[in-house]
């Protein structure tokens, strides 16, 4: 992925002065990457995604004034932000497009071999990557909320809710567990295409399917998912919080009585919280341990 490695002469001379600590590599490893970011294609690519996205559902609602849109403040940015689910795949996308081969492309493309040699520390590395990642990502969920902001504006006047900012902080807490996620399936591959691939099925169609199946079939509450966990970022725009269980009949009273289980904010928030820690670590122990052959 990387067309732009640290080198040496970035750290500065190395005659007479100590190593860069950590912190340093680290933010020299940051800053670098989101420059390849800047400069990519993909970058402007899922700018114009988001753009896309957001002028469309602007076109639908100011068209057809759905009630669930316009009614209340609160319900505009639980429908536009939570129910539609579009906040999530933008998180998604960003976690795909710029984690799915951040570690996996210096192994496919061996620039690898000019980035380890430098004076750098392998774990500066992942995590100055892993940083990049993030900020390019909050870029374009932020680009995404400002025009749901926008639009709110136009219709209830300034006038936001908290829980839009609680929906907010959570949003970046999955958006930290899509990034531990990816970059550890890009530590585990040396194929930017299969480790791209691998991401985007597993988040976009596999972890949604085995939920719906653990529930509907096993019958038990999905707590080890992470695609469960994120469910607070629409959960919170409620009027009320969804209790945790609930049982009753679906689609009538002829239909089979189902369990629903909606994940609480202090579940959710550990769920999220041990995705990032458990594949953050899982990911950097490979990238240590691998060889650039």
């Amino acid at each position: 992925m990387s067309n732009q490695t640290v080198s040496v002469a970035e750290l500065g001379p190395l005659k007479g002065r100590v190593l860069p600590n950590s912190l340093a590599q680290i933010v020299t490893v940051t800053k670098y990457e989101l420059l390849n970011y800047f400069r990519s294609r993909r970058f402007f690519v899922l700018l114009i995604i988001g753009l896309l996205i957001s002028g469309l559902l602007t076109a639908v609602v100011g068209y057809y004034r759905p009630s669930s849109f316009v009614d209340n403040v609160l319900g505009f940015y639980a429908s536009w932000w939570g129910s539609s689910q579009l906040a999530t795949l933008v998180i998604i996308l960003s976690g795909i497009f710029f984690g799915g081969d951040a570690i996996s492309g210096e192994f496919q493309n061996k620039t690898g071999y000019y980035l380890v040699p430098n004076p750098l520390r392998r774990s500066s590395i992942y995590v100055g990557k892993w940083l990049a990642a993030f900020s390019a990502s909050l870029i374009i969920i932020a680009e995404f909320a400002i025009i749901t902001m926008a639009n709110g504006f136009y219709y209830f006047g300034l006038n936001v809710p908290t829980q839009f900012g609680y929906s907010l902080l959570l949003a970046a807490m999955y958006l930290a567990a899509v990034l531990g996620f990816t970059f550890f399936f890009s530590s585990l591959f040396k194929s930017s295409s299969m480790s791209i691939l691998v991401t985007a099925i597993l988040f976009l169609f596999a972890f949604t399917l085995i939920q719906t199946l653990i529930v509907s079939l096993v019958k038990i509450e999905p707590w080890f998912m992470l695609t469960y966990g994120s469910d607070t970022i629409a959960n919170v725009l409620q009027d009320q919080y969804p209790q945790h269980v609930t049982t009753g009949h679906i689609r009538g009273p002829e239909s089979p009585i189902a369990t629903v289980y909606n994940v609480t904010i202090p579940e959710g928030v550990a769920i999220m919280v041990a995705y990032f820690v458990v594949t953050g670590i899982l990911g950097l122990v490979l990238f240590e341990r691998k060889e650039f052959t």
